[in-house]
């Protein structure tokens, strides 16, 4: 069926490049985000709305690209929150909250008549920029069903199952591996460097062998050996993110022992600098540990 406007709250680093590839795919999007000038991007491309409400009496599909849970909740069940709104039919949660978010949220509007869908995802500033994300979709078959052709201008969408919180899980998994990967690396490198090791010679054996990662391959090279640190993602998020994958492991009763490990790494390099720092800044602090610098060139 053809539909009508889609509904889009919160065009931060991933929400805009994610919403200008819809605009792009010809959909009619209605906007919101607490900043005004966050619109400007769009020009005259996109309805402006000027506040959750407005949007979700506008379209039956709102989607939202949102920082933290409590901030998705707020937007949702709030004052002129999505639920105020008239028309709202499908809920689309393209943020990382958990499962237990995710399945109370559900739960909740369910009362209301109003599916709600879990569809975080994953590729980063780079890959929402190219339309290239891994999109975990879950939920009510027949209303994902509806919602995947508009989601394929986002990336590729893989349908993990009809529970609300299955998309939620499988991106907890992947940002625990993706956070240990990165970890690790950093580690690694700081060893070898303060042996005499260069660098960029490090980061292509390891991408020629068994070592290779996404943070070998992408972030090393890109972001922190030619020490740009603009990834894109913060590293209070990835410890949000982390923070979750262990609590939910805890809730399944399921052994996080390296899990455990990665997130204090992570919560010393918040600790050192702050949460609004980028994610790739990590290596600063096992470098200070350790007395030295990791530089290379961009490739």
């Amino acid at each position: 069926m053809a539909e009508g406007n889609i509904g889009f709250i919160g065009v931060g680093n991933m929400g805009l490049p994610m919403a200008q590839n819809l605009v792009k795919a010809g959909r009619k999007l209605v906007v919101h985000d607490v900043r005004p000038d966050a619109l400007k991007p769009f020009g005259n491309q996109i309805q402006s709305a000027r506040s959750a409400a407005e949007v979700a009496s506008e379209a039956e599909i709102v989607m939202v690209s949102l920082p933290r849970p409590e901030i998705v909740q707020a937007v949702v069940f709030g004052k002129d929150g999505i639920l105020a709104g008239s028309k709202r039919k499908i809920f689309v949660d393209l943020s990382t909250t958990g499962p237990k978010v995710a399945q109370s949220i559900a739960a909740d509007l369910a009362k209301e008549g109003i599916v709600a869908l879990d569809a975080p995802v994953s590729g980063g500033v780079a890959g929402a920029e190219k339309g290239t994300l891994a999109v975990m979709l879950s939920g009510s078959k027949p209303e994902a069903d509806r919602v995947k052709p508009i989601l394929d201008a986002v990336g590729k969408v893989f349908y993990i199952g009809d529970k609300p919180g299955m998309g939620q899980t499988m991106k907890l998994i992947n940002n625990l591996l993706s956070a240990t990967a990165q970890a690790a690396t950093a580690e690694a490198l700081v060893m070898g460097t303060k042996f005499g090791l260069d660098a960029n010679i490090m980061i292509d054996v390891l991408n020629a062998g068994t070592g290779r990662n996404t943070a070998t391959e992408n972030k090393f090279p890109r972001d922190i050996l030619p020490r740009t640190f603009k990834g894109g993602f913060a590293l209070g998020l990835m410890v949000k993110d982390l923070k979750l994958a262990i609590d939910t492991a805890e809730s399944l009763h399921v052994p996080m022992w390296i899990g455990e490990a990665v997130k204090q790494v992570w919560l010393y390099g918040e600790g050192r600098g702050g949460p609004d720092q980028d994610s790739s800044e990590l290596i600063k602090y096992i470098e200070a540990w350790s007395g030295v610098t990791v530089k290379g060139k961009a490739k």
